[in-house]
């Protein structure tokens, strides 16, 4: 091996931890502490805070964030928080949503809430038999066992919705599952739900041990395997759309507002029926949906692994957004899975999470789920105006401009140029280049 493997590395101070990595991968070169430390807080108890939000801490890492304003959102006007790093996404949301503010805005529907988990086991017992001890017996048993973890949830209104036995023995022998389906109201709701799943098992064995019309063999034969909340929530769902008459569709771009829904829908079309552009149109969505996921202090990991295997859901990779243009009217919508929280985890420590819920006005769960579909709309319909009239390049790389230049130490003045420079023209990175050195040739 090229370095030494560590021990302990957990139970060293911060400093310790950056002193190895320094002289293990990075040479003694002293310099990276100072990259690392340039990004604490000065505060040292909120560092402490942003620390522990995580293991083995050294440093903090920045992402920008920023603001989406002019939303219209079911008759409420916000703006959107965003952290996210990638160029043109902030400002194609804000475009989106100046272009619906007077055509009535975003209008959204709440269709589902429902969240799922299971107990995976095996056991060695004709399913007939199971369903039978199942209905009869363990049902009850299970809502009986859970009730003190239920208890402040279904305070609040939530709770477990219903538990099933799934027979999954043609597609692995002697797999079964409890599937359960929850209520978290304005919580993401997952330690809630792996309690309760984990009880679930604990409560099968129990009364697996003791079930009479059991053989010997068939509770010898009981593995639980695992109790885990699913992130594919296909029914906690919300559509977000917008819809006006094609005649009011006016376009900077040059081409009719007739042109524009046609070249709009094929496009949305040409995404519903091929995987590799879905692809590439499904991360588009994700940018704007992500971006709040972030900046509210939730988990954008989960909310891509849903939304990818939701746009699955039929057997093959396909569009989550939708659009048709019947009788004049153009109506573009998304059906986005998501489950999120405004309580529980980063949401009441992150400073800037509990900045971005007030800037929001303190949503519910079910608002915030519309907001995210709304933002993820929003940018579909950006990149997708882009796409079919000038170009994504030109709004793009017109973004991405700052970042080539900082690349090159570009100067306050240098920049000021190359604004004037590519006003009118499409930016590439050769031309930045080839007009930087031009520039500073005649120095």
């Amino acid at each position: 091996m090229n370095h030494q493997p560590v021990e302990g590395f957990s139970k060293l101070s911060k400093q310790r931890k950056i002193d190895w990595l320094i002289s293990e991968y990075l040479s003694n070169d002293r310099s990276y502490e100072q990259i690392l430390q340039q990004y604490w807080n000065n505060d040292s108890d909120l560092q402490k805070l942003h620390e522990e939000f995580s293991e083995n801490t050294i440093s903090n890492f920045y992402m920008p964030y920023g603001i989406a304003p002019n939303f219209l959102i079911d008759g409420k006007l916000l703006a959107l928080p965003m952290a996210v790093e990638e160029s043109s996404v902030v400002a194609a949301a804000s475009k989106a949503a100046k272009f619906w503010l007077d055509k009535g805005g975003f209008k959204t529907t709440i269709i589902n809430t429902k969240k799922l988990g299971h107990t995976h086991f095996i056991l060695n017992v004709e399913p007939h038999k199971l369903q039978h001890f199942f209905n009869f017996k363990l049902k009850k048993k299970l809502f009986d066992a859970t009730e003190d973890i239920t208890a402040n949830m279904r305070k609040r209104g939530g709770g477990i919705l219903n538990i099933r036995l799934i027979d999954k023995t043609e597609e692995m022998p002697n797999y079964f599952q409890l599937k359960a389906s929850f209520d978290t109201v304005d919580s993401m709701g997952a330690n809630f739900i792996n309690s309760c799943l984990e009880q679930f098992g604990k409560t099968l064995k129990e009364e697996v041990a003791n079930e009479a019309d059991f053989t010997q063999a068939e509770k010898d034969s009981l593995q639980v395997v695992m109790n885990i909340l699913s992130n594919f929530t296909p029914d906690c769902i919300v559509r977000a759309e917008v819809s006006c008459p094609i005649d009011e569709l006016k376009d900077d771009s040059g081409i009719s507002n007739e042109e524009f829904a046609w070249k709009f829908k094929q496009a949305v079309n040409i995404a519903e029926i091929e995987p590799y552009r879905a692809t590439t149109h499904n991360k588009g969505i994700m940018n704007g949906v992500d971006a709040v996921v972030i900046a509210t202090g939730n988990d954008f990991r989960a909310t891509e692994a849903c939304a990818h295997a939701y746009a699955s859901r039929n057997g093959k990779y396909s569009s989550l957004t939708h659009c048709t243009t019947d009788n004049g009217i153009f109506r573009f919508w998304i059906d986005l899975p998501i489950s999120v929280g405004v309580v529980g985890g980063l949401t009441n420590l992150h400073p800037l999470v509990k900045f971005s819920l007030a800037l929001l006005g303190k949503p519910s769960a079910q608002e915030l789920m519309s907001i995210l579909a709304v933002s993820g709309l929003a940018q579909n319909f950006g990149a997708l105006r882009s796409l079919v009239t000038t170009g994504i390049q030109k709004g793009h790389m017109k973004m991405h401009l700052f970042n080539i230049l900082n690349q090159f130490g570009a100067t306050e003045e240098e920049k000021q140029h190359f604004v004037t420079y590519f006003k009118d023209k499409t930016v590439s990175h050769h031309e930045v280049i080839a007009e930087l050195e031009n520039l500073r040739s005649k120095k």
